[in-house]
């Protein structure tokens, strides 16, 4: 069978069942059985798309950026702290806890304050992502240190290989799986972070156009606008994926 066909087949089988429901979406819609000022179909929301497309753009670049500026800062405080972490069992065990304590602070909670303490601008949007994404992260480069053998130590240790030779050359490649897998996590919560910040004030991003058409009641790009979201959130971590497949290919293995 050619490749080009198993694709279509795999591609088929894969997203059969999202196809039937947005037929059934359509079919209950257009059939009356729930009004469309209610719930719109999904052509309805494909023409909303369309119509507000170079506006979604527009919006769309401002949340993109805030969550990449808050990721990048979130990976750069994660690789310290977890190394720091992976160094001190005493400095681990203070740490956690604080840890711990920031993953259950509802984000929707903390949003207004950074708003009130930082002001409309992008800074307390980037704060907020940043607060999101640096738990995951962590936690992951942890894991992936944890996860050396200890007879792999045991040799650095006889050649007398220094700290930063045993992280550079051994735990941080070691760690490189569990980190894309903290970091596919990490970039879903970032988009929701900025969304979310964006809500509460702001001038541009994907937020502020939501409020907006909320509060004009357009359900239509309401749902146009939530689509484009997730979609965003996974053509970045198939972006992810891609790079992670390349990076791992170069590692070494047993």
């Amino acid at each position: 069978m050619p490749t080009a066909l198993k694709s279509l087949l795999l591609f088929v089988r894969r997203y059969s069942v999202v196809a039937v429901l947005l037929a059934l979406w359509q079919a209950v819609v257009a059939f009356g059985l729930l009004p469309d000022y209610l719930l719109p179909s999904p052509v309805q929301i494909v023409a909303a798309f369309i119509d507000d497309f170079w506006l979604l753009m527009n919006h769309a670049k401002y949340t993109l950026l805030t969550a990449l500026i808050g990721t990048l800062i979130g990976l750069l405080l994660s690789f310290v702290l977890s190394i720091l972490m992976d160094l001190s069992a005493g400095f681990k065990e203070k740490i956690y806890p604080l840890l711990l304590l920031n993953q259950t602070i509802p984000t929707i909670a903390i949003a207004p304050l950074l708003v009130i303490w930082l002001g409309y601008g992008i800074l307390p949007k980037v704060v907020l992502v940043v607060l999101s994404v640096f738990f995951p992260m962590t936690i992951a480069l942890i894991d992936g240190y944890q996860s050396v053998e200890k007879e792999q130590l045991n040799l650095f240790k006889s050649m007398k290989a220094s700290t930063y030779q045993s992280y550079r050359y051994l735990k941080i490649p070691s760690a490189m799986g569990y980190f894309f897998t903290g970091l596919k996590v990490a970039m879903s919560y970032a988009l929701v972070s900025a969304v979310v910040a964006e809500w509460l004030g702001g001038y541009h991003g994907l937020g502020v156009y939501m409020t907006r058409v909320r509060k004009s009641y357009e359900l239509d790009n309401m749902f146009a606008v939530i689509f484009f979201i997730s979609v965003l959130t996974l053509l970045l971590i198939g972006l992810i994926k891609l790079i992670e497949r390349r990076v791992l290919a170069y590692q070494p293995r047993d």
